[in-house]
C-alpha cells in the first residue's frame, strides 16, 4: 500500500502536478491539504484523477482539504465525515472499513493562536476516541508543529515562534499518545535534515534549510508494516514536498489497509 500527504497551496494551481504525481506514484491513499478551492472550481483534476474516489472539502482562496481512494484498493465509494471540531474545511475522513484515514490541515496559528491549540487538542480526544473504538488510524497531512527541536534547520530556528512553542509541541506528544506512531521519523530516526517545507525566498529549498511540519501518524498495527517513507523534496512548486510512505499489506487483508 502507498500514501501520498502533499499540502499542495492551492490546487489550481497544481493540478497538472498533481496528475504528475499521482501518474509516477500510482498511490492507493491520496491526502491533500490547502487546496484553496471547493469541488466545483477543480472540475479537471476530478476527470484527471478518475481512477479515484475524490472527496474535496474546501472553499474559494482558503484552507480545504481531500481524500482521494483507488478505486482498485478500495472497491465501492467509502464514507467521508468530518469530525465535530472541524472548522474552515480542515479535516475530511474516510471509512475504510476497519481503518479510518483522515487528511488534515491544522491552523497556523499566526491570526489565532487559540483556535491552533483547540483543534489539536480536539483532534488528540478524537484520536484516542476512534482508537478506543477499535479502528487503525492513519493521520496524514500539514499539522504545522515541528515536533522537535532538530525539526527545523538551525538558520530558520527562533526563540517561541509558532510551530515550535513547548505548549504545541505537548499537544502533538498528547497525540502521539493515543496509540500513533509518526512514521517517518521512525524510519528515518538519525536524519536531522528531514524536513517537508521550506520559506519560499533566497532558495532555501534547494539549499535544505526547512521544517518537518507535514506527517504520517499510524496506528500501531499499521505502524509496524511501515517500509518507507520520502520527503520528495524535488517535487513540484507547492512550499511543502509530497510525502510518500510505503506499507507492507497484512496477510489476508481486505482491503489492504486492515490491520
Amino acid at each position: 500500500m502507498k500514501v501520498v500527504t502533499w499540502n499542495v497551496n492551492g490546487i489550481r494551481a497544481r493540478q497538472t502536478e498533481l496528475a504528475r504525481l499521482l501518474d509516477d506514484e500510482q498511490p492507493d491513499v491520496v491526502c491533500l491539504q490547502e487546496i484553496k478551492a471547493a469541488s466545483d472550481k477543480v472540475p479537471e483534476l476530478v476527470v484527471a484523477a478518475g481512477g479515484y474516489w475524490c472527496y474535496w472539502h474546501g472553499a474559494t482562496g482558503y484552507s480545504g482539504v481531500a481524500l482521494l481512494i483507488r478505486h482498485s484498493f478500495f472497491t465501492t465509494r467509502p464514507v467521508f465525515t468530518h469530525p465535530a471540531f472541524d472548522h474552515e474545511q480542515r479535516i475530511v475522513v474516510a471509512d475504510l472499513d476497519s481503518c479510518v484515514v483522515a487528511s488534515v490541515y491544522v491552523p497556523n496559528g499566526g491570526k489565532d493562536y487559540e483556535a491552533k491549540t483547540r483543534f489539536l487538542t480536539a483532534l488528540a480526544a478524537w484520536s484516542a476516541e476512534t482508537t478506543r473504538a477499535g479502528r487503525t488510524l492513519l493521520i496524514c497531512g500539514d499539522l504545522n508543529v515541528a515536533r522537535e527541536e532538530r525539526d527545523v534547520h538551525p538558520k530558520e530556528r527562533k526563540a517561541n515562534q509558532i510551530g515550535t512553542r513547548p505548549d504545541e509541541r505537548t499537544l502533538f506528544a498528547e497525540l502521539l499518545a493515543t496509540g500513533l506512531t509518526d512514521v517517518g521519523r521512525a524510519l528515518d530516526p538519525d536524519n536531522d535534515a528531514l524536513f517537508t517545507w521550506w520559506p519560499p525566498w533566497r532558495q532555501l529549498r534547494q539549499r535544505n534549510i526547512g521544517w518537518r511540519i507535514d506527517y504520517l501518524l499510524a496506528g500501531d498495527g499499521l505502524a509496524a508494516r511501515a517500509r518507507t517513507a520520502v520527503s520528495r523534496r524535488e517535487f513540484g512548486t507547492s512550499d511543502h514536498a509530497p510525502v510518500v510512505a510505503t506499507f507492507e499489506t497484512a496477510p489476508g487483508a481486505t482491503p489492504a489497509l486492515q490491520p
